[in-house]
């Protein structure tokens, strides 16, 4: 008997705690959030038209653009790599550089790759 009137008293001494004043809970902590604005790319990537005005510009002796196909080098760089083909040529024969300057894409190298298309 006295096992069963010690838990009766226990239980009711924390019905009791219970019922008194709420505890402090703590306010929530509002961390600050970076807003970053979205980046948009400076320039379109590469398409046959795009390679073949950069190309014209840059070799305006050499032989048009009849294909190109352009590709990224990798993450993280912002060049391209175009194969291309000239005149009536229907294959990807010759390889170039793409690098953005001044808000367009120039040619890496230009002297080498005009003379591949000469």
């Amino acid at each position: 008997m006295k096992v069963i009137s010690f838990f009766v008293a226990t239980a009711a001494a924390l019905a009791l705690s219970a019922c008194g004043e709420p505890s402090a809970q703590p306010a929530p902590v509002e961390t600050p959030v970076a807003v970053t604005e979205p980046v948009e790319p400076a320039l379109p990537a590469p398409t046959q038209d795009i390679f073949s005005q950069v190309f014209a510009a840059a070799c305006p002796s050499a032989k048009t653009v009849s294909i190109a196909s352009c590709r990224s080098m990798g993450m993280g760089s912002k060049d391209f790599i175009c194969e291309y083909g000239l005149g009536d040529d229907e294959y990807l024969r010759h390889k170039a550089n793409l690098t953005p300057g001044d808000g367009e894409w120039t040619l890496a190298d230009a002297e080498n790759t005009c003379a591949q298309g000469a």
